[in-house]
């Protein structure tokens, strides 16, 4: 049976020049970063080649990158190495309803140790009001965190609004950027962001590796201590042939991004029309325009969410009920519920279709009409 993956927001599938780079680097680059020898001096020009093309992806300085396991721990980072730096100046965070739990459990956590946490509420589209942002905000914030882009509705928040609303505030502004990055042209500068998250397994790139970009002029505390590897604020040393895979990920990812843009947004709505064709019923979640191409989440009433997913697996089709990170649980969306409300049946019967380099023509074909069986043969 052909088996189609439409889960790439959850992960992606590594793009074989990146395999290769990959394969190449550990066959021949071993030394340690930090050693002062030839071999070291090698790995070293790897990791620098890699931070020059990460900042210049995102307009910052090679001095501005920090690398990190991947998305949750530049969250953490981000999230604790602020409020510890900045707790002299206030203890309030502003953040959303939204945000990945990396974001979401490390605000709770960052509660219990004495912290403020106000989290703005969604309008059923997903998106933030910056009225309630500039209503939210005090003289004691010290951080507002707000996800660039939605992993499970796809909902792209006001940015560069959000940006210039706190550059004159004492506040640091952090974006989980993880699932926009790569799809979205993101300017930090423009959009006066001072921490961005980012994970290179969205953008076709190995797991287990990502990046935190801090301002020169942001100060934060380590969360690792040891050696004084990434100018002293990650101890540990350096994973060379993941950080040279991500780096052709990211030259990957910046060539094809228009094209990539263009292709999401005509499955999208080539999905959608199919369904449409077929006569079922269905709602999409979040919205079409102002969201990231290659998501989009639909509501099918009269069907149970559980029971599409194993159908559709059955057919071969892999999609989401919303994050990877909550695979197995039988907790509603917390996406879901900022935006409709804790009764809405949308919580029940969402799905989320995610598109990359791999997806055709023919995949989304054969997936809007399997799709189409399936809510067919569950309303019955």
């Amino acid at each position: 049976m052909e088996r189609i993956y439409l889960d790439h927001a959850a992960t992606s599938p590594m793009h074989p020049k990146v395999i290769e780079k990959m394969h190449e680097t550990m066959k021949s680059v071993f030394g340690n970063p930090s050693s002062i020898h030839a071999f070291g001096r090698e790995a070293r020009h790897y990791i620098d080649v890699a931070r020059a093309a990460l900042a210049g992806s995102i307009g910052a300085k090679e001095n501005e990158i920090i690398f990190t396991s991947g998305g949750t721990e530049a969250d953490n980072m981000a999230l604790f190495g602020v409020a510890e730096s900045y707790q002299h100046l206030g203890k309030h965070i502003i953040t959303t309803q939204v945000e990945h739990h990396a974001v979401l459990h490390a605000c709770q956590k960052l509660e219990k140790m004495g912290f403020v946490v106000t989290y703005l509420p969604v309008d059923e589209t997903g998106r933030i009001s910056i009225s309630d942002l500039q209503e939210a905000l005090r003289d004691d914030t010290i951080l507002v965190s707000v996800m660039y882009g939605n992993n499970e509705v796809g909902t792209i928040q006001p940015i560069a609004e959000i940006g210039r609303l706190l550059k004159d505030h004492q506040a640091k502004f952090h974006t989980d950027a993880v699932q926009a990055y790569g799809m979205e042209k993101i300017n930090v500068d423009e959009s006066y962001i001072d921490l961005l998250s980012v994970s290179a397994h969205k953008i076709n790139g190995p797991k287990g590796i990502g990046f935190l970009y801090v301002r020169s002029n942001v100060k934060i505390s380590p969360r690792l201590f040891g050696g004084e590897q990434e100018r002293k604020r990650r101890a540990g040393t350096e994973n060379v042939a993941s950080i040279a895979g991500f780096h052709e990920a990211v030259l990957i990812a910046m060539e094809e991004r228009s094209a990539k843009r263009e292709q999401f947004t005509k499955y999208k709505q080539l999905l959608l029309n199919k369904l449409q064709e077929s006569g079922i019923e269905f709602t999409v979640n979040g919205l079409l325009e102002n969201s990231l191409p290659h998501v989009l989440n639909l509501s099918f009433p009269g069907t149970n969410v559980e029971a599409m997913l194993v159908n559709l697996d059955l057919a071969g089709i892999a999609v989401s009920s919303g994050s990877a990170c909550t695979a197995g649980s039988i907790e509603p969306s917390h996406v879901l519920v900022a935006m409709f409300g804790k009764g809405s049946e949308r919580l029940t019967n969402a799905i989320r279709f995610s598109f990359g380099f791999t997806t055709t023509t023919e995949e989304i074909l054969k997936a809007a009409e399997e799709t189409a069986k399936v809510v067919s043969r569950l309303r019955k």
